[in-house]
């Protein structure tokens, strides 16, 4: 079934409204009309992901550029590949809670550098900065290869890939004008890591931000 199609229906709302995550009527700003909170993992923490409750909190500084020097920093299509399906928050804090719950064949992965990672997180994604899959800024296609094996749990067998075991990545940076997942996206995929294997959430940390959900410092 199509994620997509989950979003609104009974099943995601019992994946998320989990025990232990705070009742919908306790808090002001929710999520969804029926998720208020929902508890993930993260470095071996539980942490909830919420909304900021405070309504006239304002944009992350960070995140309050409206524009950046195109190229690099250009705005990035909807649909990035054939096959790559764009998600958003509500899917990918379905992905982030099935992973809490031990689903060990997904992977949330955040693409950017350690610099912008120290600035705050989604909880429970693991850092994987770009440029260690990325062939023009160094990364050879062994290091590359050592990454799909030992991260995304794809397999070389005797210069062959076997993905059938490999993980569902979803991946982001910092927007929809941000280049650093996509590129890695693109890099996969040239290595036939499987399409509808790949999840982008284009938003990234800029929309996340921007709606008040919980970050995370590593």
């Amino acid at each position: 079934m199509n994620l997509s199609k989950l979003v609104t229906s009974t099943a995601l709302v019992a994946c998320l409204a989990v025990p232990g995550a705070v009742l919908a009527a306790d808090l002001a700003v929710k999520i969804t009309p029926e998720i208020a909170s929902v508890d993930v993992v993260h470095n071996g923490k539980k942490t909830s992901i919420v909304r900021n409750q405070n309504e006239n909190a304002n944009v992350n500084p960070a995140f309050a550029k409206t524009s950046r020097k195109c190229p690099p920093f250009c705005i990035q299509p909807a649909q990035l590949a054939p096959g790559v399906e764009t998600i958003g928050e509500v899917e990918v804090i379905h992905y982030l809670k099935q992973m809490s719950d031990g689903d060990k064949s997904i992977l949330v992965v955040d693409s950017r550098t350690p610099d912008w990672v120290e600035k705050g997180t989604i909880p429970g994604a693991k850092n994987l900065p770009w440029n260690k899959l990325n062939p023009a800024s160094g990364a050879s296609p062994f290091d590359i290869a050592d990454i799909m094996e030992k991260e995304f749990g794809a397999k070389n067998q005797e210069g062959l890939w076997d993905f059938s075991g490999a993980k569902t990545l979803v991946m982001f940076c910092n927007g929809m004008w941000c280049g650093q997942s996509p590129t890695n996206i693109r890099t996969l995929l040239k290595f036939g890591y499987p399409a509808h294997k790949i999840k982008w959430y284009r938003g990234g940390m800029q929309d996340w931000e921007n709606l008040g959900l919980t970050t995370v410092k590593p």
